[in-house]
């Protein structure tokens, strides 16, 4: 018996050993000195740094051609300005990140999307784009992410802006491949939807596997792995190599069939130079040709064209870390004579709010204890003496978003119209929802975070939802608005000041939509479309920049008793397209147009008339005292903005619309 068991001991033992071994032999632990995470870390950030500025006079240059062979190309004007502020100067390749390192600071390396927008709505009040602006906008509004990224809300959710903003998810979770794409992945879901955060996801892959792997295709093939298998940007980085392989020699012709597919021909609207997919793959493009060689790789991202700076930032910052900093080319980092550190130890703040400028070896540092805070909260360890430590990282973990609510549009809801709206977002459906106060519209029913049925009665009603996962709970109050019967399409007329759209000074204009974004017509205020292609009415009319009052609304024949209606707007222009006022008129016997009484404007329009703070595609209810009439009409002044663009200046106020909604009185 004793030797029987003696026997089975060794045998578990055994097994376990070689369990451990196996374990160690698969992958699932790495260990890296410390002085090397350091340095590769520090590779990241001056890599980044080096590209963001190097590639900034190539911004948006290269479109119908690449860049010339002259290479290097070095940093030309930006030289000045490294002069001028006596060391590095922030971008928004670099910025954000650094913004994200101090939320991991404050909050520890995994901050929830509440704690990532209080960062952005603090530090972010200009200087942002496309679909950054549009999350920020969004976020003043009220809504958190992923709804300020979702493709419904955000009309940019396909540009470039998650890939350039998000590496530092990566290079805090060193060998952590899936955890980064994942991580990554949540991350780009604040600006972004879709097949615009798929090259994140790929970067994320990359920059972690960095740390331990040196081969540039093996590490296209870590990121390619961790994609969705039949996304579009796999398929993407799948053509990128065949154009290498068909074209070894020549990086012009792989990249004119790039862009002849991804630009030229790309659907009308998504086409934009700052397409997600278009400036992932030329930065695969610069990676194969590059070959590993860090200078050829930097000229390549640059000549590549489109929204340069990004991938020259990007791939600078993978290199980095491939090879750590102590391989980079000194004369990049230290450009300017007398500097003995890179950029000068100065990392110099001069595009966000209150965001301190910071010695470049403090931030390293910062992000290296992020980092083995992060490595130890998922089983790691650091053992050795002062000096010589390693650090062992467990690389099988999962991203697990933190619990809490995304709080996006409320369900839009009407007597004896059937309901099917969600909670919750891919990141937080499956923790466990319940309704633990208030009280459900009658006829509709609550389960698992889904509200269905038919709601019987107009009204507000108050519930509150519980959110739980096994080790913590959290709750919220949400109103749920019943709204009685839309009857705008019953009208007989359409009131505007502006019916039809004036396509020759849109065509002159700096638009950033696709064209048949925009409707021709005023007609498309209630055609129950709330986005998409055809969707939004422009009142843009002759080029003249001054002040101008826009108005919708609706006439009928017979009277109506109405104490509501509901405006959807669209999407919005640098150079414009939101009111800054908006009150309700009816129409007396008479004919006049007179104000209701007592309206209430829910959400309120943002405090400020400053386009980074506008909202795309929201909706704003107006409440007031019951009116009989036969016409109503919303009014308002249209904000009259300035732009860099000088065949956008002089172009008249306009307002963006999607819908106007008009509801019978609850009262009557």
């Amino acid at each position: 018996m004793l030797k029987s068991t003696i026997i089975s001991f060794l045998f578990v033992l055994i097994h376990l050993l070689s369990f451990s071994q196996n374990s160690r032999s698969n992958g699932i632990e790495k260990t890296i000195s410390l002085d090397e995470l350091k340095d590769k870390i520090a590779g990241a950030w001056i890599g980044q740094m080096v590209g963001n500025i190097y590639g900034l006079p190539h911004e948006n240059k290269y479109i119908a051609n690449p860049g010339p062979e002259n290479w290097p190309y070095g940093y030309t004007k930006n030289l000045d300005k490294l002069k001028n502020y006596d060391g590095a100067f922030s971008d928004d390749d670099t910025d954000v990140e650094y913004m994200y390192l101090l939320t991991m600071q404050k909050y520890g390396p995994e901050p929830s999307y509440e704690q990532l927008r209080e960062a952005w709505m603090y530090y972010i009040r200009d200087r942002v784009w496309l679909a950054n602006r549009g999350a920020l906008g969004l976020m003043h509004f009220g809504y958190t992410p992923p709804y300020t990224g979702a493709k419904d809300l955000n009309p940019h959710w396909y540009q470039i802006d998650p890939q350039l903003i998000n590496e530092i998810w990566a290079y805090t979770a060193p060998g952590m491949v899936k955890y980064s794409a994942q991580k990554s992945d949540f991350a780009a879901h604040i600006t972004s939807d879709d097949w615009g955060v798929e090259p994140t996801i790929m970067y994320g892959a990359m920059y972690s596997a960095a740390f331990f792997e040196k081969d540039m295709m093996k590490l296209i093939n870590i990121g390619l792995a961790e994609l969705p298998a039949n996304g579009r940007y796999a398929a993407t980085v799948k053509k990128m190599i065949s154009l290498h392989n068909k074209y070894p020699e020549n990086w012009q012709k792989a990249r004119q069939e790039m862009a002849d597919e991804f630009y030229t021909n790309e659907p009308d609207m998504t086409r934009t130079i700052w397409n997600a997919n278009l400036n992932g793959a030329c930065g695969i493009l610069a990676m194969l040709y590059g070959e590993g060689d860090f200078q050829k790789t930097l000229d390549l991202s640059c000549a590549m064209g489109f929204d340069a700076d990004n991938q020259a930032a990007t791939v600078a910052g993978l290199l980095g870390v491939m090879y750590g900093f102590k391989a980079l080319p000194k004369n990049l980092y230290l450009p300017i004579e007398g500097w003995t550190l890179p950029f000068n130890d100065r990392y110099i703040n001069i595009t966000r709010y209150d965001l301190p400028d910071a010695s470049i070896q403090e931030m390293i540092n910062n992000t290296v204890t992020e980092c083995i805070d992060l490595i130890k909260s998922k089983g790691g360890k650091v053992t050795g003496k002062p000096g010589s430590e390693k650090v062992t990282i467990n690389t099988n973990v999962a991203f697990t978003p933190p619990l809490e609510f995304y709080i996006g549009p409320s369900p839009r809801m009407e007597v004896n119209i059937p309901v099917d709206y969600t909670f919750y977002s891919e990141g937080n459906k499956n923790f466990d929802w319940k309704i633990i106060g208030g009280e459900l519209p009658e006829g509709l029913i609550f389960t698992k975070g889904h509200l269905t049925g038919t709601p019987r009665r107009s009204g507000t009603f108050k519930v509150v939802i519980e959110l739980s996962n096994k080790s913590q709970k959290i709750s919220r109050e949400f109103n749920l608005l019943v709204r009685n019967k839309n009857i705008a399409a019953e009208a007989d007329t359409i009131y505007a000041n502006v019916r039809k759209l004036n396509e020759e000074v849109l065509d002159s204009c700096w638009y950033t939509f696709g064209k048949s974004m925009y409707a021709k017509n005023v007609d498309v205020i209630r055609d129950g479309k709330l986005n998409g292609p055809g969707s939004v009415f422009y009142s843009l009319a002759a080029k003249a920049n001054i002040p101008k009052v826009d108005y919708y609304g609706y006439g009928w024949e017979t009277e109506k008793e109405i104490d509501m209606m509901a405006l959807h707007i669209g999407c919005m222009e640098e150079f414009g397209g939101w009111f800054t006022s908006l009150n309700v008129q009816y129409q007396n016997e008479e004919g006049k147009w007179l104000p209701v009484e007592n309206v209430s404007v829910n959400p309120p329009l943002p405090e400020t008339d400053i386009v980074f703070f506008q909202p795309h595609f929201v909706e704003y209810v107006l409440s007031f005292n019951p009116v009989k009439t036969r016409a109503i009409r919303v009014i308002g002044d249209a904000m009259v903005q300035s732009h860099w663009n000088k065949y956008t200046k002089n172009v008249s106020a306009f307002t963006s619309v999607t819908e106007l909604s008009v509801y019978e009185s609850t009262k009557r």
